[in-house]
């Protein structure tokens, strides 16, 4: 089969954990296609049906907290393989390492760079929480598994290291150009704004385009089943959720740019 020079041979277990992920991933992107967003940012209680009621018992938090505190188990997760699967495979070595240095440098933007505006329900944050932090405790151990089976016949190691550091370089910059946009003028302030610079004139999202590339590298590096059934649920979810954006900002903002695509410049 063509697709095992590409991948390790997977178990039941991997081939099972793959099948759910992918499907939960694609099914969320699906949701936002149709409308229904996860709360969080600017879609934070769009579209709820809860009454005025029921969203003032949910339990929130500042998003600034939230968002970092999403972020931490999975960093854990990542820092922790190092003392759980010591082993020194390089493979494994470079997937631990882009896994923790993506999730700490997540945390690091969640506390220092992002300018928030509002809150995230506890809920929502629980779901996305443990929604990275279960994905990459499994990527890892689906990654120890493969320890002592033959290499795949096509190495795509240094592609998969060539890509995470452009998606964590873009992904990086473009979330510092969001950063600033709040803090123009002589009176920072929380409101959207119509991002501009880097590749904002063509997509909406570049930071998911090149948060895409990161899992792409997780994939490459590690060349499971399961990492690449996770970056394609991935980038199925952020193709969604990008989607949502550029149709919440056409509802805002008359002068945006209706050339401007939503995550994949000119294509979509």
């Amino acid at each position: 089969m063509a697709l095992l020079n590409f991948l390790f041979p997977p178990t039941l277990f991997v081939t099972a954990t793959s099948l759910v992920s992918f499907t939960t991933m694609a099914s969320a992107g699906l949701s936002e296609f149709r409308g229904k967003n996860v709360q969080y940012s600017k879609f934070f209680n769009v579209g709820s049906k809860a009454s005025d009621a029921e969203k003032s018992n949910n339990s929130t938090l500042p998003s600034r907290v939230a968002m970092a505190t999403l972020y931490t188990p999975a960093f854990l997760a990542g820092v922790s393989s190092f003392a759980i699967f010591p082993e020194e495979n390089l493979r494994f070595l470079l997937l631990k390492s882009a896994i923790s240095i993506h999730f700490f440098k997540r945390v690091l933007e969640s506390c220092f760079v992002h300018n928030y505006s509002g809150e995230m329900g506890v809920e929502t944050m629980t779901i996305i929480l443990s929604s990275y932090f279960i994905s990459s405790a499994v990527m890892i151990f689906t990654q120890h598994i493969t320890e002592g089976l033959p290499e795949p016949a096509i190495d795509l190691k240094t592609p998969g290291i060539l890509l995470f550091l452009i998606g964590i370089t873009g992904n990086f910059y473009h979330h510092f150009l969001l950063s600033k946009l709040r803090n123009e003028g002589p009176t920072p302030n929380k409101e959207y704004k119509i991002p501009r610079g880097g590749l904002f004139g063509f997509v909406v999202c570049p930071h998911y385009l090149f948060e895409v590339l990161i899992f792409w590298g997780f994939a490459f590096i590690s060349q499971t089943l399961f990492s690449f059934a996770y970056a394609m649920g991935t980038s199925c979810y952020l193709l969604g959720r990008s989607y949502a954006t550029r149709r919440w900002y056409l509802s805002k903002f008359e002068e945006f740019p209706h050339n401007v695509k939503s995550m994949i410049p000119f294509l979509f």
